[in-house]
């Protein structure tokens, strides 16, 4: 097996780089409208674990999502779940409920996936990256009682928690019966409560062809995914200390990197807000390679079981 670890005779090093081993595996969909996703398998699973749910943009790269946090999330015991919202199926997987309602297939996945026995916890934690971040933060504003913390990275643009028409805010459009903006503002206490964290690129600071703009939306967000992120962590805040709530969001700019996955990865340290640790997580995991050619463990395609 690969592994990114140093060469070292010190058995409590020998023993965190076992720990960090996992497979890269490739589940296929179960049938039509299921989603395919990668796995990142721990080679000494923590059945008490929680799993850790990681959402890709929209170049859909799923595979560097669960290769980039294989490592340290095996030495902690825990699966790392990829899943991959096609562009045919989903092809606005970030509003959550759009065509093919992709909050439907991520559901009916996890509930496979605990019949396999992958996780067995009553909770998961969720984190994505731009288009995946969109889709993280407004999962979890109809489903908070599933989502245990959630790590929002780079996403193009938020829903709020104020009075704009969905999807800006939690107010119905018009001629909307039963929108979904008033959905997720009557789980909005329960949402506010969870530990959240917002990241984004330090450079990340210039609209590009993907970032949404507009007169409206850029004078509630503002212009760039820095400031908007910036905006909502502090927006987020703010709602929940207005309900006697204590805030659990915190913001972070990730150091040398703009709007590049890998490039958040291997300069800004995404791995680690992702899955923190100390001890054998810093011990198993040695920075650099796992955000080039891929991970630490070895690949299979899986095409039965699981």
């Amino acid at each position: 097996m690969l592994r990114n670890v140093p060469k070292t005779g010190d058995a409590r090093t020998d023993a965190a780089k076992r720990a960090a081993d996992f497979t890269l595996v490739k589940r296929p969909a179960k049938g039509r409208g299921a989603l395919a996703c990668w796995l990142a398998l721990p080679a000494e699973m923590d059945p008490k674990a929680t799993p850790l749910v990681a959402v890709h943009g929209i170049q859909r790269r799923a595979k560097d999502q669960a290769a980039s946090y294989g490592a340290r999330a095996a030495a902690l015991g825990r699966p790392v779940i990829a899943p991959i919202f096609d562009a045919r199926a989903w092809p606005r997987y970030q509003q959550v409920v759009r065509k093919g309602r992709a909050d439907h297939a991520l559901l009916a996945l996890m509930s496979e996936l605990r019949l396999t026995g992958i996780w067995n916890t009553r909770s998961f934690e969720l984190a994505g990256f731009s288009g995946g971040a969109q889709f993280a933060h407004r999962f979890a504003m109809l489903y908070p009682q599933l989502v245990s913390r959630l790590t929002l990275s780079s996403a193009g643009w938020y829903t709020f928690p104020d009075t704009a028409a969905f999807p800006y805010g939690f107010s119905a459009r018009p001629g909307r019966r039963n929108d979904w903006g008033p959905r997720m503002a009557a789980g909005l206490d329960q949402f506010l409560r969870l530990p959240i964290q917002v990241c984004v690129g330090a450079e990340d600071n210039l609209q590009d062809a993907n970032t949404r703009s507009g007169a409206e939306i850029d004078r509630q967000q503002g212009r760039d995914r820095l400031t908007r992120a910036q905006r909502w962590a502090e927006a987020i805040s703010a709602a929940a200390a207005a309900r006697g709530i204590a805030p659990q969001v915190t913001f972070k700019a990730l150091p040398g990197c703009g709007h590049d996955f890998r490039d958040c990865v291997e300069y800004g340290g995404l791995d680690s807000v992702v899955v923190p640790g100390t001890g054998p997580v810093e011990a198993a995991v040695v920075r650099g390679s796992a955000a080039g050619s891929g991970f630490s463990g070895r690949e299979v395609m899986l095409q039965a079981g699981l």
